[in-house]
């Protein structure tokens, strides 16, 4: 089990969340909240803050990349093998309409095959508060072995 995993289940969602954020601490800035980690799912809630907007008052297309590559990976973490490792490569996205609320950001990797080493591209859909969906991601993921420890 890989140890994003074992640390959601025995945190719990928040605490989780805040641990994530001070590794990683550019996701912060995004104030996400975990809902959901597990292989091949993980999904988040973003709050609609000022900090987040753009000259439009709307949610910024960065924080909403943000969001995407923040599930995106996590999801990837715990989906692959024990021992394996992960990077991001690259993201292809699509804004289908401005957000001007609360968002939730789900990555589902149940028709990628996590055996898989090289590119595996992985899907992000983006809601609003009232579950349209605003934003499409593909995160690609460079996936591989990990080197043998000594």
């Amino acid at each position: 089990m890989s140890q994003l995993l074992s640390l959601y289940q025995a945190a719990g969602p928040a605490k989780f969340t805040t641990q994530l954020c001070a590794m990683a601490p550019y996701f912060g800035s995004i104030a996400p909240s975990f809902n959901e980690l597990a292989p091949s799912r993980a999904s988040v809630d973003v709050p609609f803050r000022r900090e987040i907007t753009n000259h439009l008052g709307t949610v910024h297309a960065i924080a909403l990349c943000n969001a995407a590559e923040l599930v995106a990976g996590t999801m990837t973490d715990v989906s692959i093998p024990a021992g394996w490792q992960w990077i991001p490569k690259g993201m292809q996205v699509r804004y289908l309409a401005k957000v001007k609320s609360d968002f939730k950001a789900v990555a589902d990797g149940s028709q990628v095959d996590w055996t898989t080493e090289g590119d595996l591209d992985v899907p992000v859909s983006i809601t609003d508060q009232e579950g349209k969906q605003v934003f499409t991601a593909v995160v690609t993921m460079v996936v591989r072995r990990g080197k043998a420890s000594a």
